[in-house]
C-alpha cells in the first residue's frame, strides 16, 4: 500500500475589509437618501391608499356612501344648533354654503392628521416584519384621506351651486385647487410630528381629539370671524390660525367671488410648507426607533 505523504497546511492569510462602506442593518439613512426611499415606494403608497377607500366601508350596507353621508349629516346637525338654535349664522351671507364649506373642509384635516398621527402606532407588526422608509405609512393615509374626499368635495361644490341661495361659477373656484393642496401638505406635516409623539408616548391620542374640537372652534367653522373686531388679540389667533384660512379662501372663492387676499395665502403656505419642513426632519431622525417594543 502506497503511503501519501501528509501536505502542510496552507498559510493563513490576512484580508484587509473596508468597513467604511458597510451599514449597520436598520440604521438611518442620510436625511436626502431617505427622501429619494420614499419616493422609490411612490406606487405602494398609491396601491395602499386606493385600496384602503375602496374597502373601508365593506361591511357596511351602504359601503362608500357614508363617505358623504357622515360629513354631510354633520353639516345638517351643525346648521340645527348653531344656525337655527343659537344664530351664529346672523350677518353670515349664504350661511348654508358658508357652514358646509367649513364643516367639510375642516373633516377633511381632523380626519386625516388623526389617522396619520396612529400611523405608526397602529402598524408595528408590519414595521417590526418587514424593512421600509416608515414616511410611507403617515404619506400613504394622507393620500387616503385625499382620495376618500374626493366625492365629499363634489357634493360640497353641488351644494354651494343648487341650494338656494346658488353661486355663480367663477374662475375664481379654480383657486380652490391650490387651496386643497396647501391643506393637504400642513395635514402631513402635522400628521408626520404625531405620528413620532404619538410612537413613544400614547397617551397623546386622548389629547388629540381635545386639541382638534379646540381648533374647530378656533377656525370660523360655524360663525364670523368678525364678532372678534373688538377683541383684537382673539381675532389676531383666528386669523393666524391655517385651518381658517384655509375655509376664508376657500369660501371667498366659492361664495363671494373674490379673490383671496395675499395675506391669506402667504400665512397658509407658512404653515403648510413648515409643517412639511419639521415633520419630515422630525420624523425621520426617529427613523430607527419606530416598531421597538
Amino acid at each position: 500500500m502506497k503511503v501519501i505523504p501528509a501536505q502542510k497546511p496552507a498559510a493563513a492569510q490576512h484580508l484587509s475589509v473596508d468597513f467604511r462602506r458597510l451599514q449597520r442593518v436598520g440604521a438611518r439613512p442620510g436625511f436626502f437618501d431617505y427622501l429619494v426611499q420614499v419616493w422609490d415606494y411612490r406606487h405602494f403608497i398609491a396601491y395602499d391608499a386606493r385600496s384602503r377607500v375602496q374597502s373601508g366601508n365593506r361591511r357596511d350596507r351602504l359601503g362608500s356612501v357614508w363617505l358623504i353621508l357622515n360629513p354631510v349629516l354633520n353639516g345638517l346637525t351643525y346648521y340645527l344648533i348653531f344656525g337655527l338654535l343659537l344664530q351664529t349664522g346672523k350677518g353670515i351671507e349664504n350661511f348654508i354654503g358658508y357652514l358646509v364649506i367649513g364643516i367639510f373642509l375642516f373633516q377633511f384635516s381632523s380626519r386625516s392628521i388623526t389617522n396619520g398621527a396612529r400611523s405608526i402606532q397602529q402598524n408595528r407588526a408590519v414595521i417590526q416584519a418587514f424593512s421600509f422608509p416608515r414616511a410611507t405609512l403617515p404619506l400613504a393615509v394622507n393620500l387616503r384621506e385625499l382620495f376618500a374626499n374626493i366625492p365629499v368635495l363634489i357634493v360640497m361644490v353641488l351644494i354651494v351651486m343648487l341650494v338656494p341661495p346658488t353661486e355663480e361659477i367663477t374662475w375664481r373656484w379654480l383657486l380652490v385647487f391650490p387651496a386643497l393642496a396647501l391643506q393637504w401638505i400642513f395635514n402631513l406635516g402635522v400628521g408626520l410630528i404625531l405620528a413620532r409623539v404619538i410612537s413613544k408616548v400614547n397617551d397623546v391620542v386622548h389629547l388629540l381629539s381635545f386639541a382638534l374640537r379646540a381648533l374647530m372652534y378656533a377656525s370660523a367653522v360655524f360663525y364670523s370671524y368678525e364678532r372678534f373686531i373688538d377683541q383684537p388679540v382673539l381675532l389676531q389667533i383666528v386669523q393666524l390660525n391655517p385651518l381658517f384660512n384655509v375655509l376664508d379662501i376657500v369660501r371667498d372663492c366659492l361664495l363671494y367671488a373674490q379673490v383671496p387676499s395675499w395675506q391669506s395665502w402667504a400665512i397658509l403656505a407658512s404653515w403648510a410648507l413648515g409643517a412639511l419642513a419639521v415633520g419630515t426632519v422630525y420624523f425621520w431622525r426617529a427613523e430607527e426607533t419606530y416598531g421597538r417594543a
